[in-house]
């Protein structure tokens, strides 16, 4: 990121408390370009399901398993190859983890591609995942190595899509994506297919994050705009941004859109929400971002400083509240409380 930018980002003048250091900064970035890399990688290959003629063809499987899983941006298995020449060259994570070559020397990584591509082909259209269908993608002749291949696939969804890979039943062992926000319609926010959002809101709390705690909206765009997702242009998988963090998520309470007090011409900032500090965690929100960069969240550690007194206090809060809840809870009939009260919100 050139120099001068980043010097903009930190001028913010209602952020310039901001417990953070211009590294931190781009480290960030970068972590959070590759998990958008990985997470848009995957537009290009999910309009009708993996494992079709019109993806690969019977000649050549292996050579178009592989290609496929470049373009998805796998990276599950790839850190440890980035010299650190590269590193020092300024290429970012995202360029090492579609290199080509890594998908040939690993024969599973393929397939965790073509797997997580059909979990999520399976996802959009709101379509029951069976183990053996999952076999079928992956090939019989992987059979054994399915529990690895399985596993990676989770956990890379998890890192990139902020959702689980459940099982819904084990009789027929049929599972399902289910995302770790408790956004509307599983992850999607809105009624019908679609692919998850919490992986874009993640990012946006991360920014928050790091601009401490408020982030202006200009700034939100020029990091978006990193990821290329831009206002008013539709995206394959967030579909029009800008209505997406400024409408749908500040009316379901995991962001705070309001306007920067005194500001003329008008201009607004972002802050957390209430469903975003009793969902997620500025501890998780950091790890989601470490992982995607193959690292540790202390490989921010400004920002990991602030992560561990978070988890503090809360945890202090926690325990504070815990007794008097129970006291009250004890004190007042079940029969008091009203089944409205039960009631799920709706959003």
């Amino acid at each position: 990121m050139p120099r001068g930018l980043k010097n903009k980002f930190l001028a913010r003048e209602k952020c310039q408390q901001a417990r953070s250091d211009p590294q931190d900064f781009e480290d960030f970035e970068e972590a959070a370009a590759a998990a958008a890399t990985t997470a848009e990688g995957f537009s290009s290959s999910l309009h009708s399901p993996p494992g079709t003629e019109s993806r690969s063809s019977p000649q050549d499987p292996e050579k178009a398993q592989s290609t496929t899983t470049a373009s998805a941006g796998v990276s599950c298995t790839t850190s440890d190859k980035v010299s650190n020449s590269q590193k020092e060259e300024g290429k970012s994570t995202s360029e090492a983890t579609l290199s080509t070559d890594d998908s040939y020397e690993d024969p599973l990584t393929g397939k965790v591609g073509l797997l997580e591509q059909f979990l999520l082909y399976k996802y959009e259209m709101k379509q029951r995942i069976t183990k053996e269908d999952m076999l079928k993608v992956v090939n019989q002749k992987y059979k054994n190595e399915f529990a690895e291949i399985f596993k990676r696939a989770c956990e890379h969804l998890a890192d990139v899509f902020v959702v689980d890979v459940r099982e819904v039943d084990s009789t027929n062992h049929s599972y399902n994506l289910v995302s770790k926000l408790k956004l509307p319609n599983n992850g999607r926010i809105r009624a019908g297919r679609g692919l998850p959002k919490a992986g874009l809101l993640m990012n946006v709390l991360g920014m928050i994050f790091m601009k401490g705690d408020c982030a202006s909206e200009e700034d939100i765009w020029r990091f978006l705009k990193m990821m290329h997702v831009y206002p008013g242009k539709k995206h394959f998988i967030y579909g029009e941004p800008k209505k997406l963090i400024t409408k749908d998520l500040v009316r379901l309470k995991y962001l705070v859109y309001q306007q920067v007090v005194n500001s003329d011409p008008r201009r607004h900032e972002f802050l957390w929400g209430p469903r975003a500090h009793a969902e997620t965690s500025k501890m998780q929100v950091l790890e989601f971002l470490a992982k995607i960069n193959e690292t540790a969240p202390s490989f921010f550690p400004t920002l990991y400083e602030e992560a561990l007194k978070d988890e503090k206090e809360r945890s202090q809060t926690t325990d504070a509240i815990k007794p008097e809840t129970t006291a009250k809870a004890s004190e007042v009939p079940k029969a008091s409380c009203p089944a409205a009260s039960l009631t799920p919100v709706e959003v």
